[in-house]
């Protein structure tokens, strides 16, 4: 039935959608404290609290200590009401992690078959299947999957582009064959995307509405956040900076930001400069003084970040990857130098400071979001 704008039972709607996602942002609130966050009266709130504690949305979570007089009752949303799953997939790794629609994760679950295996859509079924098993749920009862991974599908056609290191993805329409073979909603998002939505969320973007996410390590991207949305491109390709033109004074022949910012590529330049070890990151974290290496591992960084900035004009630039975030703010204070001597535009430039898994965060934010609007969504 159509409900007319103003009608006593849209507005209970409204009312409960701003109540329950108040109670997700802050977590377990007093009735005052609710009603303070979203403007009721004290009668009205109550009765909305007992709506939804009736419906099964909203449980009864102790008590909040310390204050004076009697001890006031808490109220959480029901974290049972749906789960979702995100998942980190590489071309040799998987790795889930399933939450409540509180976004408390519930169960984790990695694959790794072998250096050699090159991980399929069998493959990640099987992953989801033995961590939504963990706390007895089917693969169907999940809300939401989202999968995180190094390149980016096609919306037009729904193939995987960017992405030849993964083979096994080739060739079909990536999200129907998902959403056939899991028997629920899922998405699929470029991997360097989800830490930008990590970032904003809890790292250095917090507040920023303009900035890009270069990502160096195992593999090179960046993520373009323009008036707080992610730039992704008519085939879902911005971003891809590893093909991009990256010509090196005195070096003939084309050259891509992969060729040299790629670990290999790295790795040559550190013996170039007498320096010893397999490991970038321990070379990088170690009390390394402003050496010849580090001033041209910075002129290599800023020529890539040069050739996005020029474009898009961000207030923040965020270096991360395992490499990215090894360099620290050492690097990218030699890198602003150098972007300096080659593009106007002044962004700051500033390490990632976010930790664990950030593309699986990336994709559990993501799968709560889309969870949570269809969860608490105001019928039209």
């Amino acid at each position: 039935m159509e409900q007319r704008a103003g009608s006593p039972q849209l507005l209970r709607r409204i009312n409960d959608r701003a109540a329950l996602l108040a109670l997700l942002d802050r977590g377990p609130l007093t009735r005052l404290e609710l009603e303070s966050q979203i403007g009721l009266s004290k009668p009205a709130t109550a009765d909305l609290l007992l709506r939804l504690e009736e419906s099964g949305h909203v449980l009864r979570a102790g008590f909040r200590e310390g204050g004076k007089g009697p001890r006031a009752q808490l109220w959480a949303v029901n974290g049972a009401l749906a789960q979702v799953a995100a998942v980190d997939l590489t071309p040799h790794v998987l790795d889930v992690a399933v939450s409540d629609i509180c976004g408390e994760i519930v169960a984790e679950y990695r694959y790794r078959p072998g250096e050699e295996a090159d991980l399929g859509v069998e493959d990640l079924c099987r992953a989801v299947s033995a961590a939504a098993g963990e706390v007895g749920l089917g693969i169907e009862q999940l809300r939401r999957v989202v999968v995180g991974l190094p390149g980016s599908v096609d919306k037009r056609t729904g193939h995987l582009s960017f992405a030849p290191h993964l083979p096994a993805w080739q060739g079909f329409d990536v999200l129907d064959r998902l959403s056939g073979s899991l028997g629920t909603s899922v998405a699929v998002e470029n991997d360097v995307n989800l830490v930008a939505l990590d970032e904003m969320a809890v790292g250095r973007a917090v507040g920023v509405d303009d900035f890009v996410l270069i990502w160096i390590g195992q593999g090179i991207g960046a993520a373009v956040v323009s008036g707080g949305r992610l730039l992704r491109g008519a085939s879902g390709g911005a971003g891809e900076i590893d093909w991009m033109p990256c010509p090196q004074p005195g070096v003939t022949g084309a050259q891509r930001v992969g060729d040299v910012l790629g670990i290999r590529a790295l790795m040559a330049l550190a013996r170039a400069h007498g320096l010893d070890g397999d490991d970038l990151e321990k070379l990088l974290s170690e009390d390394v003084p402003r050496s010849a290496f580090l001033r041209d591992l910075a002129r290599r960084v800023a020529l890539a970040v040069a050739g996005v900035v020029s474009v898009v004009d961000p207030e923040l630039v965020v270096l991360t990857g395992d490499i990215g975030r090894a360099g620290g703010s050492l690097l990218c204070d030699l890198v602003t130098e150098e972007l300096g001597e080659l593009v106007l535009p002044r962004p700051a430039i500033r390490p990632s400071l976010v930790t664990g898994n950030p593309v699986r965060s990336g994709a559990l934010r993501l799968a709560l979001a889309g969870a949570r609007d269809e969860v608490f969504a105001i019928p039209s």
